[in-house]
């Protein structure tokens, strides 16, 4: 009988939260100038952080969860979207599903519609420093090098995986968890690694 009540009484609280999280969080993000689509889904509060004039966008029921109880494996931070300078932009397509993703620009990371990033994923489009000894430290990160990163459609790239500047992931693709992506991954494959690399054609 405790347990019967006990679980009825955890789902009650998660089904306020979930409702609570659903109207409250599109509310703040779009206060700080973030592009949400009306029926995008939030799980907990996202870490925003906007450069002036720079864009994220959050599309069409896309579903960004922040709260370990809400997916399978849970995860270990809120999910964290920053742009770096005001030419950057995110964006997070239609019907995709982010899970503790910390997603970092400096020029422009677009998550292609009905893409997966499971827990923990880390996606950026910069060095962040020099690889020179001389500047490393010092240097504006404007001035590190940086390149645009593009997750097609229907991606799904396990959980804590790394996705580096440059990198091109091609439509159904499936990025094997803890891989570090250092190079662009062609459509319709499994790869995983690091450095990843291509294991097998899928249909």
């Amino acid at each position: 009988m405790m347990t019967a009540l006990a679980t009825f009484a955890q789902k009650a609280t998660r089904a306020i939260i979930f409702r609570w999280d659903d109207t409250i969080v599109p509310m703040r993000l779009r206060l700080l100038g973030i592009k949400v689509d009306r029926r995008a889904k939030f799980v907990g509060h996202p870490i925003v952080s906007l450069a002036r004039d720079s864009e994220i966008e959050i599309c069409d029921s896309a579903m960004l969860i922040s709260r370990a109880f809400a997916t399978a494996l849970g995860v270990s931070h809120r999910i964290v979207l920053r742009t770096l300078s005001s030419k950057a932009r995110i964006r997070i397509g239609e019907y995709s599903g982010l899970s503790g993703v910390t997603i970092c620009a400096m020029s422009s990371v677009t998550v292609g519609p009905q893409s997966m990033l499971g827990a923990d994923v880390l996606v950026m489009d910069t060095d962040f420093h020099h690889i020179t000894a001389r500047d490393r430290r010092h240097a504006p990160i404007e001035e590190a090098d940086f390149k645009p990163v593009t997750i097609g459609t229907n991606v799904f790239i396990g959980a804590r995986s790394i996705v580096l500047k440059g990198v091109s992931i091609g439509d159904n693709s499936v990025i094997g968890a803890g891989s570090v992506v250092s190079a662009s991954v062609p459509a319709n494959v499994v790869a995983a690694g690091n450095p990843c690399r291509v294991i097998k054609s899928i249909d």
